[in-house]
């Protein structure tokens, strides 16, 4: 009985060891849930109809502040480096580009220097701007953004 505690305890602390080895190790984004908290009227231009963002309070209060946000980068169609990037705080596979996310769940990022694309997560350090009125472009923008490396 005593050996099958002891084999039962190696095994839980080896999963609980693999569970953390694969966790996100980077600073948890304290402004991707302020971003997704949007709701959207429907607006009006020269070319028709579409859904006009409506800003939550909370991310009207942190426009024209540097934010830090940690995502992927969403290939662009024979772009390898540019210095401007889409970032999607999902993996490619549940972005909003690939029809799980909404759009509030990417961002415009325009980087002070040219940045070859991954596929490694990333932490982006930018101004944001807000988005309400081209309906052509992403609600969320870094203006002046630099990347910060690699999330670990």
């Amino acid at each position: 009985m005593h050996k099958l505690l002891l084999i039962a305890s190696f095994v839980l602390v080896s999963i609980a060891a693999s569970a953390q080895r694969s966790t996100y190790s980077g600073f948890p984004s304290l402004v991707w849930p302020k971003l997704y908290d949007i709701t959207f009227v429907e607006s009006e231009d020269d070319l028709g109809t579409f859904e006009k963002p409506v800003f939550s309070t909370a991310v009207k209060a942190i426009e024209g502040k540097q934010v830090v946000l940690p995502g992927y980068m969403v290939p662009l169609e024979n772009v390898k480096v540019s210095k401007q990037i889409l970032l999607s705080s999902l993996p490619l596979n549940a972005c909003f580009f690939c029809g799980v996310g909404g759009p509030e769940t990417a961002a415009e990022i325009n980087l002070r220097t040219e940045t070859a694309w991954t596929d490694k997560p990333i932490e982006v350090r930018g101004t944001l701007r807000l988005n309400d009125s081209d309906p052509d472009r992403l609600y969320y923008i870094l203006e002046d953004a630099e990347i910060l490396g690699p999330v670990r």
